[in-house]
């Protein structure tokens, strides 16, 4: 089997997240800069194969586009054009951040740890990942 990554984008930092070969955990893997996202890629695909690209969509609460929704948007179109047989699923990101956050005082990590905002983009990635899991199995 292969894989899912989710992409939390950012201006200056993407946190990735995968699952295992059969889709069931969600782990955060790492966070790169924003620019080197399709190189890392790249390099990564030619090892383990993704069956689907989650990507964090921002939007406020009225659901209209917010300061990050080009920088997704623009990324989005870099995915499916380098990568055009790996369809692009968008989550509500909403409260992802928020979440890892919260997520990192629950792990009882330090306030040093917890500002962090590679770990910060990684978590919320992580969090992502397992909604959409959520989403796609029913639960």
């Amino acid at each position: 089997m292969s894989r899912i990554m989710a992409l939390d984008i950012g201006a200056k930092r993407t946190g990735i997240a995968v699952t295992d070969p059969m889709q069931i955990i969600a782990t955060g893997l790492t966070t790169i800069d924003a620019h080197q996202l399709i190189v890392y890629l790249k390099e990564y695909l030619l090892h383990e194969k993704v069956s689907v690209f989650v990507v964090g969509w921002p939007t406020n609460w009225d659901d209209s586009a917010t300061h990050g929704t080009p920088i997704v948007a623009k990324a989005i179109a870099q995915l499916q054009k380098n990568f055009p047989t790996i369809p692009v699923q968008k989550i509500d990101e909403r409260f992802t951040s928020k979440m890892a956050k919260d997520a990192m005082i629950e792990m009882g990590l330090k306030k040093k740890q917890r500002r962090d905002k590679k770990l910060v983009d990684e978590i919320a990635a992580t969090i992502l990942l397992q909604e959409y899991l959520r989403s796609v199995q029913g639960a």
